[in-house]
């Protein structure tokens, strides 16, 4: 890879957004091979000035300016297809809230070359990401638990050499063009989270192998607190705004999903949506608890 996209969305995460493009630079800096790197930055609506600090401190970033309303989803989307524009080896997929640790590019070098000699392919690499603090892993790469209903655990690091997974976190992601070329970019349905899942999803039904890359890729917090205790505390109409706004449950996003990978769970997974809502303390108690760990942006 000569040539790569770096696709990001930002709103209102200034200082995360330059911390992140800065581990980035120095990740490229400090790889010993030539590698050009073009990135490009949707912001959706920043009212914090993260556009102009970009420019000035990154002034060969393409920024692209959202609606405001694109949320993950769409904001990486749409920095994707203006990439497609022109012609790169691959494109890495970056939150802005996450920094890259220096020898990112050598474990893609080590990754794909991996997968060629054991697939006969190139495939979509994922890099594991941990709390800064506690050190636990954040985001990376996933096996199901049970698909019926749709639960799946994380892969722990592995630090001597990729692991297949099933479903992967878009935090750290970078997918080569004869990947593109198969499976094209997120799938337009989603509004904020689960694009990522179907991508390597979709993989996976071609059988194009999700590798998570070996060892510490970067780190991001998870900071997403949990949904259902908001949702107790709520009156009714504001519990089925939660439900559908993309920052609360995404339930738009989540029924896509459902009817795309899993029409069979499909109508038990909607009126549980709904079950939430008109019941959610009973919900929690049931269900939430004690579920496998699903991660989400």
């Amino acid at each position: 890879m000569e040539h790569i996209a770096v696709l990001l969305t930002c709103f209102n995460r200034k200082d995360k957004t330059i911390s992140a493009l800065t581990s980035l630079t120095n990740a490229r800096d400090a790889f010993l091979n030539d590698l050009k790197m073009t990135i490009y930055l949707t912001d959706d609506g920043s009212t914090d000035g993260t556009a102009d600090v970009v420019k000035d401190k990154f002034p060969k970033v393409k920024i692209l300016c959202g609606s405001g309303s694109l949320y993950w989803a769409g904001g990486m989307r749409n920095s994707w297809r203006e990439a497609l524009k022109d012609n790169y080896d691959a494109y890495l997929l970056l939150n802005d809230d996450t920094n890259v640790n220096i020898s990112l590019f050598k474990q893609i070098t080590i990754t794909d070359k991996y997968c060629k000699n054991k697939f006969g392919c190139e495939g979509i690499y994922i890099g594991a990401t941990i709390d800064t603090k506690t050190k636990d892993v954040t985001y990376g790469g996933s096996l199901f638990v049970n698909r019926f209903l749709a639960t799946m655990k994380m892969l722990p690091i592995n630090n001597d050499s990729p692991q297949k997974c099933e479903l992967g976190n878009a935090n750290i992601m970078l997918v080569p063009k004869s990947v593109v070329d198969q499976i094209g970019i997120l799938s337009e349905g989603y509004v904020h989270g689960m694009a990522d899942y179907d991508y390597t999803m979709k993989a996976l039904k071609l059988n194009i192998p999700s590798l998570v890359i070996p060892g510490v890729s970067g780190e991001c917090v998870n900071d997403h607190s949990n949904p259902y205790l908001k949702l107790m505390k709520l009156g009714f109409k504001d519990r089925v705004k939660m439900l559908y706004h993309p920052v609360g449950l995404d339930f738009k996003s989540q029924i896509f999903h459902m009817k795309k990978h899993f029409p069979i769970r499909f109508p038990l997974f909607y009126l549980a949506g709904w079950f939430k809502v008109l019941f959610p303390k009973l919900y929690y108690s049931l269900f939430y608890k004690n579920r496998v760990d699903v991660s989400q942006h």
